[in-house]
């Protein structure tokens, strides 16, 4: 089994909205890996932080990521960190990955002031800078195939994201 497609990119990018809109269209499942991570610890990814660490976030994520690509062939949607994971991204080259661009000026408009985001915590856009300037290249080298959504409306995201699929 693998998925459909697989949503990449940087918080406020669009990877829950368009993945859910994606998988409504084609009829098939969609899975939040961060939802299935916070299910699985009964908390929010904000405690998991709090109490135990991002390394022990990032140890559940990976995993979460790892059994979720391998078992749905719907529409998945990956937390803005999974790339982090050099196993994560040799999995995703293995998959249809649509990786979702955000500029930091629409990213940080987009997430606002973050409070169920561990990762933005404080200056925002101090932080998203840093965050794009240390995963677009791991964004860069999973993508089958990359939509820029900073000035597009969700309809234009999804057309295109959808043509794309029709034609993989």
């Amino acid at each position: 089994m693998a998925p459909t497609v697989v949503l990449v990119g940087a918080p406020g990018s669009g990877k829950s909205t368009i993945g859910e809109l994606i998988a409504e269209k084609l009829k098939v499942a969609f899975t939040d890996t961060d939802q299935v991570v916070e299910e699985i610890a009964k908390k929010t990814i904000s405690q998991i932080f709090i109490d135990d660490g991002e390394a022990a976030f990032r140890l559940l994520e990976q995993e979460v990521v790892a059994n979720t690509i391998k078992n749905s062939t719907g529409v998945v949607s990956l937390g803005g960190g999974a790339v982090l994971n050099p196993q994560t991204r040799t999995l995703l080259k293995s998959v249809p990955t649509l990786w979702l661009e955000v500029s930091q000026k629409s990213a940080a408009a987009r997430v606002g002031l973050a409070q169920a985001r561990p990762v933005l915590v404080g200056n925002v856009r101090a932080t998203l800078v840093k965050l794009l300037e240390e995963r677009t290249p791991l964004y860069q080298e999973v993508a089958t195939f990359s939509i820029d959504t900073s000035e597009k409306s969700t309809a234009e995201v999804l057309n295109l994201a959808l043509e794309w699929l029709s034609n993989e």
